[in-house]
């Protein structure tokens, strides 16, 4: 059946209109689910509080006892394994499966399952030495890292692809390496304090710049060598100049950490969004793609709407870190390799499943829990096919008459809480908030304090200055007083890229780095270029300063 009309809506959750369009109904039909009752942006927060990406904690393993590295707080009321004994043949998740009770919610039943079935302690495979790593693999001595995939010796890093030698960067992608707070970049070597860069090197500084190398405190560029703010030099007098700064200097390294905010701000020319090599998409930092609407930090999609940091997939709506030979996807987050499956959670490698959490190399699985290798299972228990399809059927309908049915796992069961997962983030919210949503907070997140034994202004001001037994020092955060520490490979870090000493916390500096990217939204208007009447969705906000122009304008002034 299409649906020949859009249907304006009312959400469920915040009470604003949205509307579901001719494609979205059709895109329904076809994976055979009601359409949402909540609007795109609550979705997308429905999925954000179930992804603790990088809140971590130590609790035993309660299968071997060992201590482990793991998103879930010890006072949670769950079953968490290490990685080797929950991939380990040492137990069966259809131990813990039961019968369906139609006297009762769907959510409900469920969990109550999530307490007694083992979790994975986090999301991390085939990687060495790499312990503080989450949704992450192919990695080697990467250390408090996210969302990263084949690295080596990369620190405090968010999406971080294919890269060495680098510290404090978010989405890097196509061999980065000794990088230092670097953002949406590809294909740099030797770059600090930089965004939006492509094919450069040895650059600090920059702001939107391919095909560069040697430039300082400069925007805009294309094809240029030796450049100083903006302004061509020789290869002689482009190095006396760098040398008029003391880089390994702290308080040299803050006045140029504002200057190049406000070269961002007030002193470059931005466009409108960054979309490449694109057919009939919106969104921005999207890539290779074709009839993709409203989708962020994405590549290589097709007939897809409402992604954020999703790769290589097809013909699915509303997913968020989902990835590599996916079709058929519907309101699931931090999976991959997914066929016609829809409502699910951290599942790899899986066909037909519906309503399952942390479920791998499946196929026929609803409302399961923790499975490997299993089909045809309810509530994590087995049947035949016949009998699964049957029961399916049945639950589907309950769950439809109870509204539970087209709907993402509610917040209310997440096993994390609001203020551990990346909706903390995106869409944060006070305490108060959350609880009288009925949603869950955390009020033991770690974090020593008042521990320190060396005051911030006693911190020498040139990483020069810095003695090897500063490792054994404990800092204090300027900005939220959280104790922390430098562990000596990032001391080596410092001393190789002549960077001080940082006086923020890891988890500080990453929010300052957060700041700078744009919002995942978009917003209607017009070119800022004078006399352009071109108009665009764009992720800057109508209030935000910068100067946003049209593919046209912007091409002419910047090539």
């Amino acid at each position: 059946m299409n649906i020949k009309n859009p249907e304006n809506r009312n959400c469920q959750n915040c009470r604003k209109n949205f509307t579901i369009e001719i494609e979205d109904f059709n895109f329904y039909e076809k994976i055979k689910v009601p359409a949402p009752t909540w609007c795109p942006e609550c979705r997308q927060q429905r999925r954000y509080a179930w992804r603790n990406e990088r809140t971590l904690y130590r609790r035993d393993c309660d299968l071997c006892g060992k201590s482990t590295v793991t998103i879930y707080s010890p006072n949670k009321d769950l079953i968490v394994y290490c990685l080797k004994c929950w991939w380990g043949d040492g137990w069966d998740a259809s131990f813990y499966g039961r019968d369906f009770d139609f006297s009762r919610t769907f959510f409900e039943q469920y969990k109550e399952l999530q307490s007694k079935v083992p979790r994975m302690a986090l999301l991390s495979k085939n990687s060495i030495n790499s312990d503080y790593t989450n949704h992450s693999g192919d990695n080697k001595n990467t250390y408090l890292s996210f969302c990263c995939f084949d690295t080596e010796d990369v620190f405090y890093s968010t999406w971080v692809m294919k890269s060495r030698n680098s510290m404090e960067c978010s989405y890097i992608y196509d061999s980065g390496e000794r990088l230092y707070q670097c953002i949406d970049s590809r294909k740099v070597y030797h770059c600090q304090y930089s965004f939006l860069l492509e094919n450069c090197v040895d650059s600090l500084y920059c702001y939107d710049c391919h095909n560069c190398n040697n430039c300082f405190m400069s925007s805009n560029l294309r094809n240029k060598s030796y450049v100083f703010k903006n302004e061509q030099y020789s290869r002689e007098g482009y190095l006396e100049k760098i040398k008029e700064y003391d880089l390994g200097s702290y308080e040299t390294r803050e006045k140029l950490r504002l200057e190049f905010l406000d070269l961002m701000l007030q002193n470059s020319i931005h466009r409108y969004a960054i979309m490449e090599r694109n057919i009939n998409s919106i969104g921005n930092q999207l890539y290779n793609s074709k009839n993709s609407k409203y989708c962020f930090d994405a590549e290589v999609l097709e007939d897809t709407k409402y992604l954020y940091a999703s790769l290589q997939l097809k013909n699915s709506m509303d997913l968020y870190h989902i990835g590599w030979n996916t079709e058929l996807a519907y309101e699931i987050h931090g999976s991959r390799g997914l066929y016609n499956s829809q409502f699910c959670h951290l599942c790899y490698d899986n066909q037909e499943l519906q309503y399952c959490d942390s479920c791998q190399n499946c196929k026929s699985l609803f409302g399961c829990i923790s499975v490997k290798k299993g089909n045809y299972m309810i509530l994590n228990k087995k049947y035949e096919k016949v009998e699964y399809e049957a029961l399916k059927g049945k639950i589907i309908e309950h769950m439809k008459s109870t509204g539970e049915y087209g709907e993402f796992f509610p917040p209310s069961i997440a096993p994390v809480c609001y203020n551990e997962t990346q909706g903390n983030y995106y869409m944060p919210e006070t305490r108060e908030t959350i609880l009288a949503r009925g949603w869950t907070w955390e009020d033991q997140v770690l974090g020593t304090y008042g521990k320190e034994t060396i005051k911030t202004e006693d911190i020498p001001d040139d990483i020069k200055n810095i003695t090897d037994d500063f490792i054994f020092n404990i800092l204090k955060c300027e900005d939220c007083n959280k104790n922390f520490n430098i562990i000596p490979n990032e001391l080596n870090f410092y001393r190789r890229e002549e960077v001080p000493i940082p006086h923020k916390c890891p988890e500080c500096r990453y929010k300052m780095r957060f700041a700078i990217r744009l919002p995942r939204r978009l917003w209607h208007r017009k070119c800022m270029n004078e006399g352009c009447q071109n108009e665009f969705e764009t992720p800057y906000a109508p209030e935000r300063k910068e100067m946003v122009f049209c593919e046209s304008c912007y091409n002419k002034k910047i090539y």
